[in-house]
């Protein structure tokens, strides 16, 4: 009982026990202490137990009510919107200027700055200004998608 505070599951913990200690009858010394033998592989069967029911909560969830941030995460997105938002985000990048467009889409595509300031042939200091206004217009003209993102996470 101090182990699952449950009669049930305190029950099934000892027949668990017994079964393992018969099971493994050979493996106990003459002469040691057989309650402390007992105990251990009692502490150790509700131990594995635990880990191996916390495990399956992880992995399932059990609850009914799902938030908005789960079904956001989880839930098929619908491709439809997804060209509409594709195709905002080609109309904003299209109105930067080039100067402030290549780097960052070279950034994006996984450049890194030094190699954005060697292609440009200016300084990585210029390289980071450009991209993050770059950033901060993209931000501003898609606003809509991020005031979205936040009300359905909420």
């Amino acid at each position: 009982m101090s182990f699952t505070h449950d009669p049930e599951d305190a029950n099934d913990l000892l027949q668990d026990t017994m079964i393992k200690a018969l099971k493994y009858a050979d493996h106990f010394i003459a002469g040691t202490n057989l309650k402390a033998w007992m105990f251990t592989i009692m502490r150790n069967t509700f131990i594995n137990d635990y880990r191996r029911k916390a495990k399956k909560q992880k992995l399932m969830s059990t609850t009914e009510d799902f938030s908005n941030v789960d079904l956001l995460h989880s839930a098929a997105g619908n491709q439809g919107e997804g060209k509409f938002q594709m195709a905002d985000i080609q109309k904003a990048l299209a109105k930067l200027k080039p100067e402030l467009a290549i780097p960052f889409v070279r950034y994006f595509e996984g450049y890194k700055y030094t190699e954005i300031a060697e292609e440009l042939q200016i300084p990585i200091g210029t390289v980071k200004t450009r991209i993050f206004g770059a950033r901060q217009i993209l931000m501003a003209n898609l606003k809509m998608y991020h005031e979205e993102y936040k009300r359905l996470s909420a």
